[in-house]
């Protein structure tokens, strides 16, 4: 297992641009839990810093997308640094001003969440400048989604350290600046400035007009939906199981369980195609979702959210497959923002959804939530099956492609003529 992902790290600037990119992910992957440290330590309240995180997310969701149109169009430097700086003083408005004047509060968050650089997309569009082997590009992805699942571990664990040793304020200070530095480090690295998107056909809708995108993306709604329901119902099951401390354990096991996940599923080299493999990862998904509803003691539970994780990171990287495969020309990096903006979407309506659920039924049927909603991602990927087993427009490399150095067509494998 090791070995596979050794040969990707090894390869020319692969680890700095992934290093570089998680770095400069980390005021994303703490901001909701920084803004609600932030506002109790201002003696705000929940609902205060509920709303805050809320417009952040809502901003973010926006933004993604339209930078990662921008990225297509004017290449990463031009847009991912200025739009990192921005983010951050937007972010250092808000550690400074705090909620006096609330509106201040609001426009600075909501400009932090907007100007929130892409680089998670802008990593996958440079994989294939970087690894010339199509099989070493779906290799990468896992480890992406992976990398991903350390990310979302890691920043919370860093923001509460600065903030139990410093504070609130300084830890968002700090973790922003560690975000600039870290797209800075993407941006400045000879993929990054070399890169340029395909020719693209002018169109408003830009990646969307691709059926199979559309598809995957309803898909990954609902995927969204159930990890979004089971972070509400976890907080109502562990009130009855022992508090806080079980909470988090449940949560980790989570992450554990699609780190697992997607470990073992990049070690190995999968042949077939990969519509028929997703379908096959949701379904796997949603069934490892069924057992939370028994609801055991704590710790058969947390091994139960280890379960319910274990293939969530391999349906990710599987999907990178497909949005890459299904991405118009010159539309790679909107594509994959796309992907990001939809899954957080459909996180926040899980979220939404698992509340009055839970508060009439309990966890038990708030766990029926992402057993649901992943067995209608299924459904989703079921109904378009056809769509997504097609090649996309964007599907095949062209024989010029300057990514690859033996001028080799490869089928299947877009962003590989975006160097």
């Amino acid at each position: 297992m090791a070995a596979g992902y050794l040969e990707i790290l090894r390869a020319r600037h692969a680890t700095r641009l992934l290093v570089g990119t998680l770095v400069g992910r980390l005021p994303n992957a703490i901001a909701a839990i920084a803004i609600v440290l932030f506002i109790r330590s201002e003696g705000g309240t929940y609902s205060l810093a509920g709303a805050l995180a809320a417009v952040y997310g809502v901003a973010n969701a926006v933004g993604q997308p339209v930078l990662g149109r921008l990225v297509d169009l004017y290449g990463q430097p031009r847009v991912q640094l200025p739009a990192a700086v921005l983010s951050a003083l937007a972010m250092t408005a808000f550690a400074f001003t705090g909620t006096d004047p609330l509106v201040l509060s609001y426009v600075a968050v909501a400009a932090a969440g907007l100007f929130t650089p892409p680089l998670e997309g802008g990593l996958r569009a440079l994989w294939s400048s970087v690894l010339h082997r199509e099989e070493q590009v779906h290799t990468a992805y896992a480890m992406d989604a992976v990398a991903q699942e350390v990310m979302f571990t890691v920043g919370p664990l860093l923001l509460t350290l600065c903030a139990s040793v410093w504070s609130p304020q300084a830890a968002l200070l700090v973790l922003n600046v560690l975000g600039v530095l870290g797209a800075l480090s993407v941006v400045v690295s000879q993929p990054s400035r070399t890169w340029r998107s395909a020719p693209r056909e002018a169109h408003w809708l830009g990646a969307l007009r691709s059926p199979g995108l559309l598809a995957l993306l309803a898909a990954f709604l609902f995927v969204g939906a159930a990890l979004g329901s089971i972070a509400v119902t976890s907080v109502s099951y562990a009130d009855d199981h022992g508090g806080d401390a079980v909470y988090g354990w449940m949560m980790a096991g989570l992450g554990l369980g699609a780190l697992i996940g997607g470990s073992v599923y990049g070690a190995r080299q999968w042949t077939g195609e990969p519509a028929r493999r997703l379908r096959v990862l949701v379904a796997l998904l949603a069934a490892c979702q069924v057992p939370l509803m028994l609801r055991p003691g704590p710790v058969p539970m947390v091994l139960l959210t280890v379960l319910a994780g274990l293939f969530l990171a391999p349906a990710i990287a599987c999907a990178f497959v497909l949005v890459d495969r299904h991405a118009p020309r010159g539309t790679v990096t909107e594509a994959f923002s796309w992907l990001v903006t939809t899954f957080t979407v459909g996180s926040s309506v899980g979220t939404g959804l698992a509340g009055p659920v839970v508060e009439r039924g309990g966890a038990l049927w708030g766990f029926a939530v992402p057993a649901v909603t992943g067995g209608v991602s299924l459904l989703v990927l079921l109904a378009t099956g056809r769509v997504l087993a097609a090649p996309g427009r964007g599907a095949v490399v062209a024989a010029s492609s300057e990514n690859d150095p033996n001028r080799a067509a490869e089928p299947r494998f877009s962003a590989g003529d975006r160097a």
